[in-house]
């Protein structure tokens, strides 16, 4: 019979070496499991589209745990430069940013670099001599959005009119590209013109404000408005009722974004057609930056597939409209 002191001391042992085996899973299980985070450096609160594009962002972000730090530049590119900086200084695993517009990035991105901390663009690019500053983009082809627009103008209004076109934020990918894309694509039909252009900043008040402005101008003398997002399309919507005309029958209005009040626009008849560029980048985000991650190789840059929106098809796709 063993005594009693040898059985405790077997006993006790055998406690420990439990207890120290129990510890290691659990120790390995807790380093697998360690919190993402990601900072994000958002343009701002402009329009409905970018609340969407931020809610998608933030919502994904707590359902697969990751811990966001998220930074409303408020249309600043001073802020969004401050909060990369800041982000760096957390020691974030990754950077998102939208940039608000396309230069003046590269000496953060160079900060963010010594610091090997991936950084990936959405919905707008930037303009850099040095490619490796950044992992890849991820956005909609805004070139692609203007000529969109511009070759249904120009099949919808027998090639003719006179066009003021209502720009968004001066120095921003989507401005600069929107812009070029359909002044490339109406060069073809000398009766379409470009009688006037004014950025709106791609707001609602701007559109509005910049379309009165353009009444009080040219009166009559509009034929079409071109703008370069459904904010300031539905401005000039509201600026149009004001001056006693009727938008989509008086004033051919065409848009980019196809945010869910300007495809209703469209239903109603008063918006012409509106180009998608889906804001719910959330998902999509998230994934390429668990294969930036785990040392996956990417192409520079991933484009969305938008479509076009217009009276044949605005009443059957406003019920799935998800922003």
């Amino acid at each position: 019979m063993q005594p009693k002191s040898s059985r405790k001391q077997f006993l006790g042992l055998s406690l420990l070496l439990g207890v120290a085996l129990l510890a290691v899973p659990f120790s390995t299980a807790a380093e697998k499991k360690k919190t993402l985070k990601i900072g994000f450096a958002q343009t701002g609160a402009e329009s409905d589209w970018r609340t969407a594009n931020s809610e998608s962002m933030i919502s994904e972000a707590k359902k697969r745990g990751i811990d966001l730090k998220f930074s409303d530049g408020q249309g600043k590119q001073e802020n969004q430069i401050r909060a990369v900086r800041s982000f760096i200084n957390q020691g974030v695993d990754a950077i998102v940013i939208a940039p608000i517009v396309e230069t003046g990035w590269d000496p953060v991105l160079r900060e963010a670099k010594r610091a090997k901390i991936p950084v990936i663009l959405t919905d707008r690019s930037i303009q850099t001599a040095d490619d490796s500053l950044y992992v890849c983009f991820i956005g909609s082809d805004f070139y692609e959005e203007g000529r969109m627009a511009a070759d249904w103008l120009a099949k919808h209004a027998s090639g003719k009119g006179n066009i003021v076109e209502l720009q968004g934020t001066p120095g921003s990918a989507p401005a600069n590209e929107r812009r070029k894309a359909f002044a490339d694509g109406i060069k073809k039909y000398p009766d379409l013109k470009i009688i006037d252009s004014q950025s709106g900043n791609f707001e609602l008040t701007g559109g509005k404000q910049v379309m009165e402005a353009f009444l009080k101008k040219h009166g009559k003398a509009i034929n079409v408005v071109y703008a370069h997002n459904d904010f300031m399309a539905l401005g000039a919507i509201q600026a149009i009722e004001q001056a006693g005309m009727k938008p989509g029958k008086d004033i051919t209005v065409v848009s980019i974004d196809a945010m869910r009040a300007a495809v209703q626009a469209v239903a109603d008849g008063k918006l012409n057609c509106t180009i998608e560029c889906n804001p719910l980048f959330g998902p999509i985000v998230y994934d390429v930056v668990a294969k930036v991650l785990a040392g996956e190789k990417l192409p520079k840059r991933m484009i969305n597939k938008d479509e076009l929106i217009d009276g044949t098809n605005a009443a059957k796709l406003l019920p799935t409209r998800k922003y």
